[in-house]
């Protein structure tokens, strides 16, 4: 095995190995997911920029199927391509499968265990924390204009009093940020798609800095 292809088997035991950790130490499904696949692909291995992640984390969550599944195939690709799509696939549905079928066995048993279902409540109030810091984290790099602040309060709007399904929601928001930059661009506006840098070189987005 040369160097190169050496290099790359070691990259695709890094992803699998990676998403091996978060599937299991996750609970509470794709979007409590995205926290700690953030902390390990953006913190601590630096594969992809945080404005990256904030693009997948929107791609994933408009494209059919489960979010977390979703996003480490995207991300699987974006650092190592099909390969890579396999081993970060793989690495987060593998493990967590395993465990679910041998919780779903027990199960059975230990359903009417006052201390099991007391432990659910606590799982489950720590799954809502979770999907609020990721909540969080997306809205930091998505919302930062007049156009993404009034879309993301009218979609808000629209989820809590209307019967309105998401999949519209997803595809007003597709049609309503393209007719945006073109109006833009017609009235000779400076157009930005995501947050801008104090500097040039430097990534740290302003907070807040809102731009027409």
């Amino acid at each position: 095995m040369n160097a190169s292809k050496a290099s790359k088997f070691k990259l695709w035991l890094q992803i699998f190995g990676t998403f091996c950790q978060i599937g299991p130490s996750t609970f509470g499904g794709g979007y409590a997911m995205i926290p700690g696949i953030e902390r390990e692909v953006v913190t601590k291995r630096k594969w992809l920029q945080a404005s990256e992640m904030s693009d997948l984390v929107s791609i994933a969550g408009s494209a059919p199927g489960g979010v977390g599944v979703n996003l480490a195939a995207f991300i699987g690709y974006r650092i190592a391509g099909v390969p890579g799509v396999m081993m970060a696939v793989a690495g987060i549905t593998l493990p967590t499968f395993l465990i679910v079928f041998a919780l779903s066995l027990g199960y059975t048993f230990f359903k009417d265990n006052a201390k099991i279902e007391a432990a659910l409540k606590g799982i489950q109030g720590g799954i809502i924390a979770l999907i609020m810091i990721a909540a969080y984290r997306m809205a930091k790099s998505a919302i930062f204009d007049k156009t993404t602040i009034t879309v993301s309060i009218g979609a808000l709007f629209l989820l809590l009093v209307t019967p309105i399904h998401p999949l519209y929601l997803i595809i007003f928001g597709f049609l309503i940020g393209i007719i945006a930059v073109q109006i833009k661009k017609a009235l000779g506006y400076t157009i930005h798609t995501e947050q801008v840098s104090k500097h040039q070189d430097d990534p740290t987005p302003i907070y807040p800095e809102y731009y027409i």
